[in-house]
């Protein structure tokens, strides 16, 4: 009897679990073609002060479907910690205005993180393409990812101190929508056991950031007391979590001219893989793997069709992805390198 009722339990479980891809992705989110926009606010005023608490009045302006020019209102504001001090232009958030983006491709869309350019230079410019192209890689391993949308902003100071730029940027879908999209709802807690978070996907999560050279992050704990560091969580309940990676500017993916390395989890240089998956998922490992060479030939030809990045840059993503394809080809590589090193 008892041996019944735990399987239908297990059953329960796998049928609470959305299937892949069972809700749709809101407009903003559907297509990949890069999105031509112009943002009119008070970028000296932003770029001075970089108030976390001051939304600065702005428009934001695109072409819908048919070719109608569309201006929302929007209110900008500065965010971040690490880009925040070291950057020359800060990422932001987007506030809009919900009676304005209804039936417009940014319908469902309240509030949005920007992912700007940091410095004004060719090789920040990649770097914001090639985060971009992380969030798009993971999306193509798991409907339980973030959804970006590539952006070509046109800035224009509204405080008339700076001349028109455009850039490369990109967004983020907002947490909210994510967990509509999901089904399930974001847990905001202080901490959380690596029982409590689903391991199939946990595990997926940890090869992904091998595969892009990421060691800024923990799904577990933050820095400042609270879960989780480049992770949110989402779920039914705190003991029933999935958690899903953000923020990959530190990646050797990535290769950002400002990315830290930290010797503290062994990793020397920026680029350098260290396996920070646990001890626990190890069984799963050999799935992950299997995964990953399932889907090798989409993630090379995602690399490959971003055109948005130069030829030389598609050339070294892709020879930086060989080598973790070297290393999972190998048992013993695996061993040595992967499980043997699980946290």
């Amino acid at each position: 009897m008892k041996a019944i009722q735990c399987m239908i339990m297990i059953l329960l479980g796998v049928l609470a679990i959305p299937a892949a891809g069972a809700a749709s992705a809101d407009p903003l989110f559907q297509s990949q073609g890069t999105l031509k926009v112009e943002i009119t606010a008070p970028l000296s005023t932003l770029v001075r002060e970089r108030s976390e608490s001051e939304d600065l009045p702005g428009v934001f302006s695109f072409r819908d479907a048919d070719g109608t020019t569309v201006d929302l209102d929007v209110q900008v504001r500065a965010r971040g910690r690490f880009r925040h001090k070291h950057c020359d232009f800060p990422p932001v958030t987007l506030n809009f205005r919900r009676s304005q983006v209804e039936g417009t491709l940014f319908d469902q869309q309240n509030k949005l993180k920007m992912v700007p350019h940091c410095k004004i230079t060719r090789r920040y410019e990649q770097s914001v393409v090639r985060e971009y192209l992380a969030y798009r890689l993971l999306n193509l391993m798991t409907d339980l990812s973030f959804r970006v949308r590539l952006l070509e902003v046109t800035w224009v100071d509204s405080d008339e101190r700076r001349g028109r730029m455009v850039r490369s940027a990109f967004l983020i879908e907002h947490k909210n929508r994510l967990a509509d999209r999901i089904g399930r709802e974001e847990q905001e807690i202080e901490q959380a056991e690596v029982s409590a978070i689903e391991p199939k996907h946990l595990n997926l999560t940890s090869m992904f950031q091998y595969l892009i050279g990421n060691f800024d992050f923990s799904p577990i704990a933050g820095s400042r007391g609270e879960c989780c560091h480049n992770y949110e969580m989402f779920g039914y309940d705190v003991d029933s979590l999935v958690a899903i990676p953000y923020d990959f500017d530190f990646s050797g993916l990535v290769n950002a001219p400002n990315a830290i390395p930290d010797t503290d989890v062994g990793v020397e240089r920026v680029g350098q893989r260290v396996y920070l998956g646990y001890c626990a998922n190890n069984g799963l490992v050999k799935d992950s793997i299997a995964d990953f060479q399932e889907s090798r030939g989409a993630l090379y030809a995602l690399v490959a069709d971003q055109t948005e990045l130069e030829p030389n840059v598609r050339q070294n993503i892709a020879a930086y992805m060989d080598e973790f394809y070297e290393i999972i080809n190998i048992p013993g590589a695996v061993e040595q390198k992967i499980t043997g090193k699980c946290q």
